[in-house]
């Protein structure tokens, strides 16, 4: 009897030094527009802690180091809070089924004794996230570095969400409805609800954050319909070698003046032009 091939599942992978490998489901979730950037980068924090095998296992704790989901708050007051924000998430995502999953982003949890210069906490996830990442085959690949760097939740959302687009094969571009995108920066329904709004505090500046900290830029422009924007497009690039050894370099640097360092280096968003596409100046506010 031949052998079967066994398929491939996202935690059964290793990832690289300094990689987090987030499936494609956990990437792609709604509802969870209300989190801050630091309560979506402790939630990368606490999957990334998890993975392997035993992140298939029901009923299962996992214990982290407090220090790294303390990094960005002067208190643990400040990292209960966030602990508790994802305990009361609802988010929902499509599992591989096609049916649409709703679970707590984190479940039941202890922080020990949070006051010892190495506490730990004690944690567990949702049964039916875990059913969901159980069998998930697809993923993403995140530097946990260029995760750190981003300013903006919608950057982060967005560096997620194209991490699995740019090592596709003879794939370079993917269009999307304003839906569609509101869902991947992870945008709420009553947030930023005119277009001109959602791309000038939300798209461009996540735009903008990407190309400087990844190891690929994206390109961006917009189909219209009568006189509203229905479609936006994205293409992506590669980064040359250098390019990439100078972000590096940068990621060791203190944090002291990355600003304006950043800000100096930061090309504008380049719009593609071609006659199926808007130019920038085209777009409508609304």
């Amino acid at each position: 009897m031949n052998d079967i091939k066994k398929a491939l599942r996202t935690i059964d992978l290793k990832p690289n030094h300094g990689e987090m490998i987030k499936a494609s489901e956990a990437i792609d979730i709604v509802g969870v527009d209300k989190l801050t950037l630091q309560d979506q980068r402790i939630w990368n924090f606490l999957l990334e802690n998890a993975h392997g095998p035993e992140l298939g296992e029901y009923d299962r704790d996992f214990t982290i180091d407090l220090t790294p989901l303390k990094s960005n708050h002067n208190s643990t007051d400040r990292l209960e809070d966030s602990i508790e924000r994802l305990m009361q998430t609802i988010a929902r995502c499509r599992a591989a089924d096609g049916s649409m999953v709703r679970f707590q982003l984190l479940g039941g949890n202890n922080m020990g004794d949070p006051m010892r210069p190495r506490g730990e906490m004690t944690y567990s996830f949702d049964k039916r996230l875990i059913e969901v990442l159980k069998h998930s085959g697809t993923f993403g690949k995140l530097e946990l570095a260029v995760m750190e760097a981003f300013t903006s939740k919608y950057a982060l959302a967005l560096y997620e969400h194209m991490s699995r687009k740019v090592n596709l094969k003879h794939v370079w571009m993917a269009e999307y409805s304003v839906q569609e995108l509101r869902d991947i920066l992870r945008v709420g329904k009553d947030q930023l609800k005119a277009f001109g709004n959602l791309k000038q505090r939300a798209l461009v500046p996540a735009i903008e954050e990407v190309n400087y900290w990844s190891r690929f830029k994206l390109d961006v422009s917009y189909k219209k319909k009568g006189q509203r924007v229905d479609k936006i497009i994205f293409a992506w690039r590669p980064k040359s070698g250098a390019a990439v050894s100078e972000i590096a370099e940068e990621l060791k640097k203190s944090k002291v003046g990355r600003k304006a360092r950043q800000k100096n280096a930061t090309e504008t968003v380049h719009v593609i032009s071609t006659p199926e596409f808007i130019d920038d100046s085209e777009l409508p506010l609304n």
